[in-house]
């Protein structure tokens, strides 16, 4: 089987830093739910770019009149929370979907739970925690009406990333139960060290593997659960 290199996130070669990922959903993600999975990548990809316009909107605020605060508090969420949100929950997801390990849909439900109402606290817009949200912009239309247009802008987006990081969250977790996912099989994962042991977990995949019927994956177990797709989202 051929090793395979890092190639996430894409880093120019001339760069020392190597990639510290390895991401192909065609490859390693079951049909059924690699679209899915596409999605959930595409929705860490927005709320980067938001965390992007939300700077962007902090500085619009501090011209205004605003607080300097609140434009560096948003450049710490973004070099914070963008890659973070990565490694914490999209990774998570990922893993899961891949060699259905319980105990990677535990930590994607537990930490994009947080996200999720991290997100709502940023579209509700605390004044002097660096984010744009409705109480912020609502309450500076009075003192600059260009600034609080752009912030509205990031206010929007903040907005529709809590409706859809929500919405997420119901899909993944109604795929998860309806395939027979329970805390007993990530409690059961964890006690046999099965979640953080790669050959382990691919040997007992394996083993079902033999009775079942599906696509073969290049390097980790093919025997997935087909989890019910009997909504569209």
């Amino acid at each position: 089987m051929a090793d395979r290199k890092n190639n996430f996130p894409p880093l120019p070669e001339f760069i020392k830093i190597k990639p510290c990922f390895y991401q192909n959903i065609e490859e390693e993600i079951p049909p059924l739910h690699q679209q899915l999975v596409r999605r959930v990548y595409m929705l860490w990809m927005m709320y980067s770019c938001t965390l992007c316009v939300n700077v962007i909107g902090c500085i619009a605020w501090w011209a205004g009149g605003g607080n300097a605060t609140n434009f560096g508090f948003s450049l710490l969420w973004l070099v914070l929370f963008s890659p973070c949100s990565y490694a914490c929950w999209f990774r998570p997801l990922y893993k899961a979907f891949r060699a259905d390990s319980s105990f990677n849909f535990m930590a994607f439900f537990f930490v994009f739970f947080l996200q999720c109402v991290l997100a709502l606290i940023q579209a509700i817009g605390i004044s002097g925690w660096g984010t744009c949200g409705w109480i912020a912009t609502v309450m500076f239309f009075g003192t600059n009406l260009g600034s609080a247009i752009v912030m509205l802008i990031t206010t929007l987006l903040f907005t529709l990333m809590t409706v859809l990081m929500a919405l997420v969250l119901i899909r993944v977790h109604r795929l998860y139960r309806g395939g027979g996912g329970s805390m007993q099989r990530a409690q059961e994962e964890w006690s046999s060290g099965v979640w953080k042991s790669a050959p382990v977990r691919e040997a007992g995949f394996n083993a079902v593997a033999q009775t079942a019927q599906g696509p073969s994956l290049p390097q980790y177990p093919t025997a997935v659960p087909s989890y019910p797709d009997n909504s569209q989202w």
